[in-house]
């Protein structure tokens, strides 16, 4: 096996064009961790806030990245060597996963041709899903069923609002919520209407159309993928006592919220090698799909953030690696 290996590093803070694609030492399995050899690696907001220094987020909270850093936590693969007290996998298992998140200084480090994972961060990947859709699962998978079942606690029947519906987060929390019973409502733009309706959502509101705030009320969960400074304007379709989620920063007057009874349930996604496992079971019963928006090759990481940095996602990005 190669004692070095290719890999996308960021050595200073900046726009795509700070990726470098280049030779590094292949990383050792410690105990407790298997080597993976990287298929695909999937891209989340996390990679482009790492590559700015998290310029995007307020001085007192931004974290502290050490430099040279690869990027990318989501990875899907083939399990190469085994470190030791390992036993729940062998070589040539091929494993997907959310690895070492939310850490930052030894993060996932998938954008690489091999990288090493906790063995619990992991799951079988499903034989009906190849490594490119595999590798779209694991935070935005793992953020809807977080979301979703361990914060909200999404009851049958309730009636449910994503904004935000086309993207990694959205489409995954669309599909679990339909599949646990709920009425889905998703909001997107109008070119992810047919989309949607593939993935089952129960009614489309096309926002360059109509406002969601002007046509919908009687909302049980109201889970806002989009955030932003006018998250607010949202209110008015929850019922009073009902739950608000963002899943990005927002401002949602959230006193105004509070005297109508209504709750904000969030968390930071964290990576999960049993509830990965749930969602491979759902990926291989076909009651889950990814949506794929477009996949590069390793060296074109900076044409995949370009990419991502253009908006309206439809799924997941993703780079092919192996």
């Amino acid at each position: 096996m190669p004692e070095t290996m290719n890999a996308v590093r960021i050595h200073e803070f900046g726009g795509p064009e700070v990726l470098t694609y280049e030779k590094v030492p292949r990383p050792e399995p410690g105990p407790g961790e298997v080597l993976i050899r990287v298929h695909a690696a999937g891209l989340n907001p996390p990679d482009w806030y790492a590559r700015i220094g998290f310029a995007n987020i307020p001085e007192q909270m931004r974290p502290t990245l050490p430099l040279p850093s690869t990027p990318g936590s989501d990875a899907s693969g083939v399990v190469v060597a085994l470190g030791p007290e390992v036993t729940d996998w062998q070589e040539g298992d091929e494993v997907f996963g959310l690895i070492r998140f939310p850490s930052l200084g030894n993060g996932g480090k998938a954008y690489a041709e091999y990288t090493t994972s906790p063995a619990e961060h992991l799951a079988r990947k499903p034989a009906s899903i190849d490594h490119v859709h595999a590798a779209g699962v694991p935070m935005a998978g793992l953020t809807a069923y977080q979301y979703l079942f361990d914060h909200i606690g999404l009851e049958p029947g309730s009636r449910v609002l994503v904004n935000g519906a086309a993207g990694g987060v959205g489409h995954f929390a669309a599909q679990l919520a339909k599949d646990a019973g709920a009425y889905v409502i998703g909001v997107a733009s109008g070119r992810h209407g047919a989309f949607l309706g593939d993935l089952g959502v129960d009614e489309f509101i096309d926002y360059t159309a109509v406002a969601a705030e002007d046509v919908v009320r009687d909302i049980d969960c109201l889970i806002d993928t989009v955030g932003g400074p006018r998250g607010y304007r949202f209110l008015p379709v929850l019922k009073d006592g009902g739950t608000l989620s963002p899943v990005f920063y927002g401002e949602y007057h959230l006193e105004e919220a509070a005297k109508r009874g209504i709750v904000r349930r969030s968390g930071q996604v964290h990576s999960d090698g049993k509830q990965m496992a749930e969602l491979a079971r759902l990926l291989e019963a076909g009651r889950l799909r990814v949506g794929i928006d477009s996949v590069f090759s390793l060296p074109e990481a900076p044409k995949a953030h370009e990419r991502a940095e253009q908006g309206h996602i439809q799924g997941k990005i993703v780079l092919r690696v192996a």
